[in-house]
């Protein structure tokens, strides 16, 4: 029998995913952007997102509408508990959005776009990473509503995930740069890559020796036995793939250092999806739980089955026009 529930659970995991694969590169790029030159490096640098930035945004509402229709009990539940950080993170998208197209257009306040394009890069990371953090700690549920407070989701730990999560996205853009740029921007991001990717290692081993201790379950999976046997080689992948990275840095093959980035950011989506696994909410109420009815699930799969093919078209085809390396002037 078709488990639509899990299909969902599939859907909107594969859309946050999706997410930060692609809208973490060019958040990424926001963070670093201070450090590049006024001029001809910032222009390549917004060039080489420019074709994309937008349409990588997609995903996140893809991801959110379907957490309200196919999860409509979580979305109540979470909304309220993470009210500040959500709003947080849209004002910074939209800030960035605003910003990203108002440098071409107004060039006597370009300092100012240029702050707000980094200021609304980082806010929208950070505020990302505090909701991860928020959601793995646990939300306060009586009965079928949030009970907890208003500043519940501030945390040393949902910090310490929003500062992570910064280091991440930072990292990812600078690979991304080495891939699609040239001369002194590219040199600036192999010199920023190493200590990005030292950083990195650092907070995620932060952030798991912490999430054992959120909840039980979470202590059973990662140190107990048998669940030590499955996620034992987590770390172990984790470990070699940041050495690769290391090495990748100067690497001729410009390509490596972002895709081994992204191999990064798959571990630790699959370390967190083994962490919380069934759970929409973490130790709280399980997708199942939260599901919507049936024929709901059945009538939005029809929507979803042809959506997500065209989204997923449209996205590979502008990645495949826009393959080539980037200057100031544009692709070519």
């Amino acid at each position: 029998m078709i488990d639509l529930t899990l299909i969902w659970a599939g859907i909107i995991a594969f859309a946050v995913g999706a997410y930060v694969v692609m809208d973490g590169f060019d958040l990424g790029i926001g963070i670093l952007f201070p450090a590049f030159r006024v001029g001809g490096e910032r222009d390549m640098a917004m060039n080489s997102i420019a074709p994309v930035w937008d349409g990588n945004e997609t995903w996140l509402v893809l991801g959110g509408g379907g957490l309200l229709a196919a999860f409509p009990l979580a979305y109540a539940i979470v909304l309220p508990a993470l009210y500040a950080p959500l709003t947080a993170m849209l004002l910074g998208l939209v800030f960035r959005g605003v910003a990203f197209e108002f440098r071409w257009r107004d060039p006597g306040h370009r300092a100012f776009w240029d702050a707000a394009f980094c200021g609304g890069s980082a806010l929208a990371t950070f505020a990302q990473g505090i909701t991860l953090g928020a959601l793995l700690q646990g939300i306060e549920v009586s009965g079928r509503a949030y009970a907890g407070g208003w500043w519940d989701w501030l945390t040393p730990f949902s910090l310490l995930t929003g500062v992570s999560l910064m280091i991440g996205y930072a990292l990812l853009g600078a690979g991304w740069l080495i891939w699609k740029t040239h001369g002194a921007i590219q040199t600036d991001a192999r010199r920023f890559a190493r200590p990005l990717l030292i950083a990195l290692i650092v907070a995620i081993g932060l952030v798991s020796a912490y999430t054992p201790f959120l909840e039980n379950k979470y202590y059973q999976r990662w140190i107990e036995w048998p669940g030590l046997v499955l996620t034992a080689p987590v770390p172990l992948l984790v470990a070699a793939t940041g050495l690769l990275l290391w090495r990748s840095i100067d690497d001729p093959r410009d390509h490596r250092p972002f895709w081994l980035t992204l191999a990064l950011f798959g571990l630790s989506m699959m370390g967190l999806a083994i962490s919380i696994y069934p759970d929409v909410i973490p130790g709280r109420v399980s997708i199942w739980e939260a599901a919507a009815p049936e024929r709901s699930q059945i009538f939005m799969l029809v929507g979803a089955a042809v959506l997500v093919p065209v989204i997923l078209g449209y996205t590979i085809w502008a990645y495949w026009v826009f393959r080539g390396k980037v200057d100031e002037a544009g692709y070519h």
